[in-house]
């Protein structure tokens, strides 16, 4: 019996499987694996499925790698890291590419070490650059690398990449609003805080974790 989408009923378990495997354990599982858990004959009748999963678009495989099957549109693991798309630096004067509107399968990706965080935490996150020091009491410095989750409200306190409408381009900030006008504060007491009306801000994504250069 197939399914709606012409999967056999085998081919449907490996999918159920591998997409459990990698919400468990955060990386994705070889084909012994699924040959062990779902008591499957032989590790070439488990290919052959995959083979099928992967003509029907399922299922993303890298040939001769080990663990080498990623799901389309899902995070992907890289050398013990789940990998998160980079999508520029951020910097004053410099507009950035809308998070909404980036193709995320061709973007640069940064590695995210497995024990920072779950794939499922990291769903919709994207990462900049960072370049100069506007942050630098909060202990971001030139060069760290900050995760964002895709977001177009703030809270009063949060800390925002802000596209700044009128000027076109993106800041890295605490984000405070009152009464129609934003304060968009930097962590840096040599610099003086960003006064806008509430209308020119576009929030773009609240961050929510730090890769810190180490160099």
């Amino acid at each position: 019996m197939r399914s709606a989408d012409g999967l056999s009923t085998r081919q449907e378990k490996i999918l159920n499987y591998i997409q459990e495997f990698f919400a468990k354990h955060g990386y994705w599982p070889a084909i012994r694996d699924i040959q062990t858990d779902l008591k499957i004959s032989s590790t070439s009748v488990v290919a052959y499925n995959l083979k099928a999963l992967q003509d029907k678009g399922k299922i993303n495989r890298q040939g001769k790698v080990s663990r080498g099957i990623t799901l389309p549109n899902t995070l992907g693991v890289h050398n013990g890291a789940h990998q998160v798309p980079l999508l520029g630096t951020i910097t004053a004067g410099q507009p950035l590419p809308d998070p909404e509107e980036v193709d995320i399968e061709a973007a640069e990706k940064v590695d995210v070490p497995l024990d920072l965080a779950s794939a499922d935490k990291l769903k919709d996150v994207y990462a900049l650059r960072v370049r100069g020091l506007s942050m630098i009491d909060a202990l971001i410095d030139d060069g760290d690398i900050v995760l964002l989750r895709r977001q177009d409200s703030a809270n009063n306190g949060d800390m925002v990449a802000a596209l700044l409408l009128d000027e076109n381009s993106v800041t890295l900030k605490k984000f405070y609003q009152d009464n129609g006008r934003v304060r968009l504060q930097p962590a840096n007491s040599t610099m003086q805080p960003i006064f806008t009306a509430a209308e020119n801000v576009r929030i773009q994504g609240r961050v929510v974790g730090v890769l810190r250069s180490l160099f």
